[in-house]
């Protein structure tokens, strides 16, 4: 993409902060063209404890500071408080993605409440949503002993080294200012299948059963693209972004009472759940799966005890139907996708997906699509016998023109905007951009803020105004030509438009640079 309208005050500023890295391409807003939402965007880099909202011209108009390193996904409440998580300590779960703590903010920076879900059954990661009652859906491993997962027909080869971590949705009614009730939940692992031993729970044929989740279906069955064990230079990069913690010395990251449950040996982290989003209208839960390269819907219109039940089957399922024995590798349609999203399409329901593109047939490149649900009108969806679910064809996609694609390996999300247009984050190097459905880039800007290290048990970086690490990037960092680098990693954007009912009487300032 050209540069047509660079904000002149950022880039000044950036060459004189001591505090952010230079890149070889300029950091900041590259353009603001009529169609464009007007509004602001909020993001957290990877790497700090601060999350801003900038305006249109790039500018920090707000500015939230955490005592924690950000456990991922970020989001600012109709009521003008900023929900956000964050890193906890925990000495048993630890890849990318990793959480524990979920905080809400008041508009002032005032801390009102905090939730933690880290200890040695469960860590919550990457996502959280909030329902209309205020309750908050958040993703958590949980830890499954060796000894249980062969019973349930998991394949001993597909374990590794170390215990099995199957996702699962806990609805959680905040009790402030700290703590919560967990008022409803769902296990992944309620609802298998497997062909391989008779004797064993659940067995059948997994094409047969769209609804139940084939227990030895996973990234390394299924040939994904990186699946195999993290290695040295795999790990660092990760690091370096912010996605996982330090290394021993770091109390969030010291070492494992059980090696094998660590992030080196990424099979315990079956599922590698990265989004979560909940439908008011329909009462469904949609997330992206990222391991199996699929979509899953379930239902939340159950008890807990139903959803432990036939009727916490999934509904539906999208993205590759190799995961369950329907189609061969080949019909894959999603590759490590982020950030399954709803969309209203006025006669039914959509869903909007980063498709992150690693591993594809034609190669890496990312690309935004958008599919049209099967819905039934009982809330079900069709699938014609023997086939899997709908649909064929893409509603939308959007890719960048030939020779200027976008690629990001994994973080990354998308967000369908009222006016139409889509706000996509390219979070590997922190690149956000939003595109109108012809394809038209009407807004662009790259991340300026290089962050830093992570501090002790989570918390802030050490040594405050310490440069960020200069040097070449690491191979294969993302970025929209593949050159970008990784210190300007973001999860995810959000656009916050101007008249949301979060800004309605809030002071906003506005400062020059970073």
């Amino acid at each position: 993409m050209t540069h047509r309208s660079t904000s002149l005050a950022l880039l000044v500023a950036l060459a004189a902060a001591p505090a952010l890295a230079q890149d070889d391409a300029p950091r900041g807003l590259v353009r603001n063209e009529t169609g464009a939402l007007d509004g602001y965007t909020l993001f957290t880099p990877l790497r700090g404890t601060e999350t801003h909202l900038i305006d249109m011209e790039g500018e920090i108009v707000k500015t939230w500071e955490s005592e924690w390193m950000p456990g991922q996904s970020v989001y600012l409440l109709p009521n003008g408080n900023l929900l956000r998580c964050c890193r906890a300590e925990n000495e048993v779960f630890a890849g990318g993605g990793e959480g524990g703590r979920v905080a809400e903010y008041h508009w002032d920076g005032d801390l009102v409440w905090e939730y933690v879900c880290s200890d040695e059954s469960r860590r919550q990661h990457h996502d959280v949503d909030v329902l209309p009652n205020g309750n908050v859906l958040l993703i958590a491993w949980e830890i499954v002993s060796r000894d249980r997962a062969l019973a349930l027909g998991r394949d001993e080869e597909l374990l590794g080294t170390g215990h099995w971590w199957p996702d699962c949705v806990l609805e959680v009614r905040p009790t402030p200012p700290k703590g919560g009730e967990v008022v409803w939940e769902w296990h992944a692992k309620d609802h298998l299948i497997q062909d391989r031993d008779p004797e064993k729970p659940n067995h059948g044929d997994p094409a047969a059963h769209p609804e139940r989740i084939d227990v030895n279906a996973d990234a390394f069955s299924l040939g994904e693209a990186g699946a195999g064990p993290m290695t040295k230079a795999e790990e660092e990069r990760l690091r370096a972004l912010g996605y996982v913690g330090g290394g021993d010395d770091d109390r969030d990251r010291r070492p494992r009472r059980d090696r094998g449950r660590g992030r080196r040996d990424r099979r315990s982290d079956w599922m590698h759940t990265n989004s979560v989003a909940y439908n008011p209208a329909l009462d469904q839960i949609v997330l992206s799966i990222k391991t199996l390269g699929e979509v899953w819907i379930i239902d939340h219109d159950t008890t807990t005890e139903e959803a432990a039940g036939p009727k916490g089957d999934l509904l539906y399922r999208w993205g590759n139907p190799a995961a369950w024995s329907a189609g061969p590798v080949d019909e894959r349609r999603l590759f490590g996708q982020h950030d399954a999203r709803w969309v209203n399409a006025g006669d039914g329901w959509n869903l909007t997906i980063y498709n992150n593109g690693r591993g594809r047939p034609d190669g890496d490149w990312s690309s935004v699509d958008e599919i049209a649900l099967p819905l039934a009108p009982d809330g079900t969806y069709r699938r014609a016998p023997g086939r899997p679910f709908g649909p064929e064809q893409l509603v939308w996609t959007y890719a960048g023109s030939e020779g200027d694609r976008f690629f990001s390996s994994f973080i990354s999300g998308a967000e369908r905007l009222p006016n139409g247009n889509t706000l996509v984050c390219v979070g590997e190097g922190g690149e956000v951009f939003e595109v109108t459905r012809d394809g038209e880039v009407v807004w662009e800007w790259h991340c300026p803020i290089a962050g830093r290290e992570p501090g002790p048990g989570g918390g802030p970086p050490p040594g405050a105004g310490r440069p960020a690490g200069d040097g070449p990037p690491p191979d294969g960092a993302g970025g929209r030509h593949g050159g970008g680098r990784a210190r300007y990693g973001l999860f995810r954007a959000t656009r916050v438009p101007k008249d949301a009912p979060a800004l309605a009487g809030k002071s906003l300032g506005k400062r020059k640079s970073f």
